[in-house]
């Protein structure tokens, strides 16, 4: 049998409590591609085409889930995961939903599905002076583990550092 931790379970509750409407997440599908490559690419300098979603989706190592409202998707979590580790590839709300804790209710419904699959240890990446992505990871019980010096190409060439960010869910 397989318990949550109580924390991680504490934290989920306090998502799924905030009012955001008719918001749930569900596991992503053939169908959903189209929708979440939009979605990336709206929110990502290098946005990741259908046919990266749909390899992704192929691969039994990979959880895809999508945040809906109502019958549209406005979000997604994606994760690989590696016997009792996962890092989280990308985490995206629409740019029209984003500010009313739609990312963290996501994440935290993410993170109790990695650890419904026994992931013990979640990493992540993120650029530097992201400052609400950090804000979000943080809040969520993510800490700095490492940096990545100029491992993040803007358009402009500009070379941005990522954190290495680390949360164990057990």
């Amino acid at each position: 049998m397989f318990f949550w931790p109580f924390d991680l379970f504490l934290d989920l509750f306090a998502a799924l409590w905030t009012d955001n409407g008719n918001v749930v997440v569900h596991t992503a599908t053939g169908r959903d591609t189209r929708r979440l490559a939009e979605i990336h690419a709206a929110s990502f300098h290098h946005g990741w085409g259908e046919d990266e979603f749909d390899r992704m989706l192929a691969e039994r190592n990979t959880l895809l889930q999508v945040l809906r409202m109502g019958s549209n998707i406005i979000g997604f979590a994606i994760s690989r995961i590696g016997a009792d580790e996962a890092e989280i590839l990308s985490i995206a709300i629409d740019s029209v939903h984003r500010g009313r804790g739609l990312s963290r209710n996501l994440l935290l419904t993410h993170l109790g599905h990695l650890a419904g699959r026994g992931v013990k240890t979640v990493f992540l990446e993120v650029e530097e002076n992201n400052r609400p992505a950090r804000r979000l990871y943080e809040r969520s019980g993510f800490a700095v583990v490492g940096r990545r010096e100029r491992y993040y190409r803007q358009a402009d060439g500009e070379q941005l550092n990522a954190l290495l960010m680390r949360r164990d869910l057990s």
